[in-house]
Order: structure tokens, then sequence, then C-alpha cells
């Protein structure tokens, strides 16, 4: 699964890399700590093909909810069986984005004990990944005074051998090459399309262990992605599984 990540960039530098057209005139901050039901950006492709950046809540609403509280479950979707889901089919189809970030969090059991530790996943040579992400806009019921809300979440597959000691799911991370494929509206069958989402090589990341500070979405500072010595935890270096409150 991916429930936590950061992205490190601007609006100016994801234009430079993912040649985009148009992007909020909002800045775009330094996120360290990214938890579900927040928002952060996407790239998805306009009616004429170009990109553009948006900021999306996370955690996809389907069009037919009856009210948003299905989002926080919906964060991640199963690669292998996207198409088939009725939460994710029509966004599988004409909606699929690309989800930037700058590295993931995943924690790992620590021997003997009920703690966890948060490890660090970010990228070894490339600036930035880019998750195969699907978007969803939601226009509440008849009455509701809220406006429509665009949300995303983010496709995972089987964890390859640098993630399985974490986790036996990782978030599918496409290569530049895949990007225009990914994002185009014409391309429809599922055949063709689920030969993107493979594990990413696993040389291709870098795993470091960083301390319990990540674990509150309250937090989000460079301390969350600073790396720390891998031991054994103790006292303030406890840490369980993310809060996500």
């Amino acid at each position: 699964m991916c429930g936590r990540y950061s992205h490190l960039f601007t609006w100016k530098q994801l234009h430079r890399l993912m040649d985009l057209l148009s992007w909020p005139e909002a800045e775009l901050g330094a996120r360290y700590n990214v938890a579900p039901t927040q928002h952060g950006p996407v790239v998805r492709a306009r009616p004429d093909g170009s990109r553009e950046g948006a900021m999306l809540r996370w955690g996809l609403i389907p069009h037919w909810a009856k009210d948003e509280s299905i989002g926080g479950r919906l964060i991640n979707a199963r690669a292998e069986s996207v198409h088939l889901k009725p939460a994710f089919r029509a966004a599988f189809q004409r909606r699929r984005c690309l989800v930037p970030v700058s590295g993931f969090f995943e924690w790992r059991a620590v021997p003997g004990s009920t703690r966890k530790r948060a490890h660090y996943i970010r990228p070894r040579a490339e600036e930035l990944f880019a998750f195969a992400g699907l978007w969803e806009r939601w226009t509440p019921p008849d009455g509701a005074p809220a406006p429509d809300l665009e949300t995303f979440t983010i496709l995972t597959t089987d964890a390859n051998d640098a993630i399985r000691p974490l986790h036996d799911r990782m978030p599918v991370i496409l290569p530049p090459r895949a990007w225009s494929a990914w994002l185009d509206p014409d391309l429809h069958e599922a055949d063709a399309i689920r030969p993107m989402l493979a594990p990413a090589p696993a040389e291709s990341l870098e795993i470091v262990a960083v301390g319990s500070r990540v674990n509150s979405p309250r937090h989000d500072d460079p301390q969350c992605i600073e790396p720390v010595e891998d031991h054994p935890l103790t006292g303030e270096q406890r840490g369980f599984w993310p809060d996500n409150s």
C-alpha cells in the first residue's frame, strides 16, 4: 500500500520535468508528510492532449457515492483488479493521472516488538517518482451546499525485492517513457494498459530508516525524512503504523 508520501518541488519544476501547459496559481510548497484526505498535486491530460497540474484530495470518491466518507478508504487501488472494481472502473477508462512525489514511506516490524520502524523510499537517480493514479469528480447530492470535489487514488502492485522486506505491496511507479500512454484518454483496453503496472526495478530505489516523527500527520517538516541509524527502537524512536487522523 501507500499511505504517506512527500513532494518537494514547485509547479515550475514540474513544468520542466513533466511538460505542463498549466497549473494552479497558488504556490506549490514543500510537503514532507502528505496523508490521506489531504490535497496533493496530480498531472492529468486536458481535452487537447496537453498536460495540466491540479491539486486534488487524496482518497477517490466515486461519482455515484452518496457522501464523501468513502474516499478515506479508497486511497489505493490494486492494479490487478482496478479495471473491474465499480469504484475505479470508469476512472481507469477515462481519468488516469500521474501523481508526482519525491518519496514515500513504509513501515517495517521491529523483531521481538509490536513496534514498527518507518522507512523513506526515494528515487536513486531520477528527480521524482510518478505514481500511476486515477482521478474522479464527485458532485454532492441534490441540496448539498458543498461544491464539486476532485479526488485521486494511487495504484499499487506487488512489491519488488527492495520493498518486500517492508511490505508486500508498493505504488506503481511509471517511468517517463510510459507517461504519455498512461495519460492518453483514447487508450481504453485493459490488456494494453496493465503491462505498464509492473513493479519498478529494485535498483531504482533508495531506502533509508527515518524517525517516528512521520507517524503523525500533524508533523510536516524536514525531520520526517531525515535518516536515522537503523537500530532497534527505544524511547523517542518508537514507531507504530501511521496515524492518519
